[in-house]
């Protein structure tokens, strides 16, 4: 699948680097999210945005223009066919350890030495390789849940990271979904490259997923889209299940745990990391 990749560069107007761009930064993702953009990458001084060549048109271009002068930003946008993207992600991914927990890495790279769980995710175009702060939250709160013969549903699963963390945490029947077919892929190649084999992959949307009495839910993909299938991740979690969320920023903490209230959510934990984080709730 082809994308559009916008990088956009926020106007300091004479205002020193370091933390305001990266506040700055955090609101533009925040603003952006509402325009069908898929997946983020922050820089140093920019922002990354990628959308599907397929949703992209007319309308969004005019709308960045009127967003780049409300917010004061530059942007630039470059077309990205399907067969440069792992050259992108590979070019950038380095290994990643979460705490003494998780180690990440592609096949490229050497062990990782000094953690419980060493994974090889090879990420192609899919997102989840634990850089982001909320793939690595999802990771630090899963540390402490008994994943022993529990049923687990990844929603979101990008790379499938998360599916085969659970995996090796004992969960015996899990189910991974994603709407891109890239990360549907993905996710079968990294369960096959990690010698898990209990983990059933569809891609779609939630409706895609046939069975319902899930142990634990993992859902780590954005605000809207978590606001949206609240209900669906309801009646699909067994009462006194765990469900963990993540993809959404600090400013939207108050929106999450009204609207998971309101569904009969008891929120347990959140983690924050930079200005993202993740949420942990017992139904």
């Amino acid at each position: 699948m082809n994308y559009y990749e916008v990088e956009i560069t926020p106007m300091l107007d004479g205002e020193s680097m370091g933390q305001y761009v990266e506040e700055k930064i955090e609101i533009l993702i925040a603003v952006l999210s509402d325009l069908p953009f898929d997946t983020f990458e922050e820089m140093t001084t920019s922002l990354k945005a990628f959308m599907r060549e397929e949703d992209w048109n007319e309308s969004v271009v005019e709308q960045l223009d009127e967003l780049s002068l409300a917010f004061h930003f530059s942007y630039k946008t470059t077309h990205v066919p399907y067969q440069n993207w792992n050259e992108v992600w590979e070019s950038n991914f380095q290994p990643i350890k979460v705490d003494d927990f998780v180690g990440l890495r592609a096949d490229f790279h050497p062990d990782t030495e000094g953690v419980v769980f060493d994974l090889v995710i090879n990420p192609k175009m899919a997102f989840g390789t634990g850089h982001h702060e909320t793939t690595y939250m999802m990771m630090q709160l899963m540390r402490d849940l008994d994943f022993e013969g529990q049923k687990v549903l990844d929603y979101g699963c990008g790379t499938g990271v998360l599916a085969i963390l659970a995996s090796k945490l004992g969960a015996t029947v899990l189910e991974a979904v994603d709407i891109e077919v890239a990360s549907y892929d993905n996710t079968i190649e990294n369960c096959a490259i990690n010698g898990v084999e209990n983990v059933a992959t569809f891609c779609g949307t939630l409706d895609a997923v046939p069975s319902s009495d899930f142990d634990i839910i993992l859902a780590n993909i954005n605000r809207n889209v978590i606001l949206y299938s609240l209900n669906d991740l309801k009646n699909r979690l067994k009462k006194g299940g765990i469900i963990l969320f993540s993809g959404f920023l600090k400013q939207d903490e108050n929106i999450l745990l009204e609207a998971t209230r309101k569904e009969g959510f008891s929120h347990l934990e959140t983690k924050q990391r930079g200005n993202w984080i993740s949420m942990k709730y017992k139904l």
